[in-house]
């Protein structure tokens, strides 16, 4: 039996009621298969999985999709029924933020001003703002976030650390569909041709890790992602597309490296990445 709850009062007396370990999935709702990954890597990890469902305005850009983003409760819940979810958490923006826009946002560090950050500013500020607030309400032992925003599970990894909050943060690898488009919400947008246009993104990573796994190095990894991106199908515009360290930092000469990458597609921007591990020069 999966309960929904809305008000924080109500959030306060369910989650007392939770014995044993919690696993707290965060989502802006609209749920799908990647969705469905999280909640049941919670399942198998915590005696309890807490859902929240809030599509979080200070995330969004004045030029952005918060208006036109998919609210679909009633499937949500779904979902969550299916995945076994003990509790769903699906406050207003007037619960969240009973005060308006909070004065006090959190700072991402450096980290929070690149890739994502230099495109969109200010996102992370209220990514890590809600993940925080959320935190605090729902008290979790564990919180599950997927790999396809591999930087913000980075930066909610370095925030739990950095201010010491007690949670594990566990990360889900990326679902995909058949042709290797990672899901995402925001697929929905796509049309048709943009559709197909949108499989350059899975096509430039594969085509580095592919370069990777042939022992190449870091610039010619790059250098063969770039190709097969340029190579799909013309309606994909790139915005950037870096080989990193684990941790986002600058790239390594050799060892554990992730490519990441974003584009937009139409009106409609979407962002993958994939590990990739560079051979020792010789």
């Amino acid at each position: 039996m999966t309960q929904l709850v809305h008000t924080r009062a109500e959030l306060a007396e369910a989650r007392a009621a939770l014995k044993g370990t919690v696993g707290v999935v965060m989502t802006m709702g609209a749920l799908h298969a990647g969705h469905e990954e999280l909640l049941r890597a919670a399942r198998e990890r915590a005696d309890h999985v807490l859902v929240t469902i809030f599509v979080n305005p200070l995330q969004f850009g004045p030029n952005e999709d918060f208006d036109r983003y998919p609210r679909t409760l009633d499937t949500d819940l779904e979902v969550c029924r299916r995945a076994g979810a003990d509790l769903v958490f699906a406050p207003s923006v007037v619960d969240m933020y009973p005060d308006g826009q909070p004065q006090v946002r959190l700072d991402p560090g450096p980290l929070g001003a690149e890739l994502e950050g230099a495109s969109r500013p200010g996102f992370f500020h209220g990514v890590l703002t809600v993940v925080l607030k959320l935190l605090q309400l729902t008290r979790p032992d564990l919180t599950f976030f997927g790999e396809k925003d591999y930087q913000q599970l980075t930066l909610v990894r370095r925030m739990t650390r950095d201010l010491d909050v007690p949670v594990e943060v566990v990360g889900v690898p990326t679902v995909r569909e058949p042709d290797g488009l990672a899901l995402s919400s925001r697929n929905r947008y796509l049309s048709e041709p943009e559709r197909a246009a949108a499989l350059s993104l899975s096509a430039a990573l594969r085509a580095g890790a592919r370069a990777a796994d042939d022992g190449q190095d870091a610039g010619a990894v790059l250098t063969a992602a770039h190709a097969a991106f340029g190579a799909g199908t013309p309606g994909a515009q790139l915005d950037y597309l870096v080989l990193t360290d684990p941790e986002l930092e600058p790239g390594p000469v050799s060892g554990p490296a992730r490519l990441v990458i974003a584009a937009w597609v139409g009106s409609t921007r979407l962002i993958d990445n994939a590990a990739v591990h560079l051979a020792p020069r010789p």
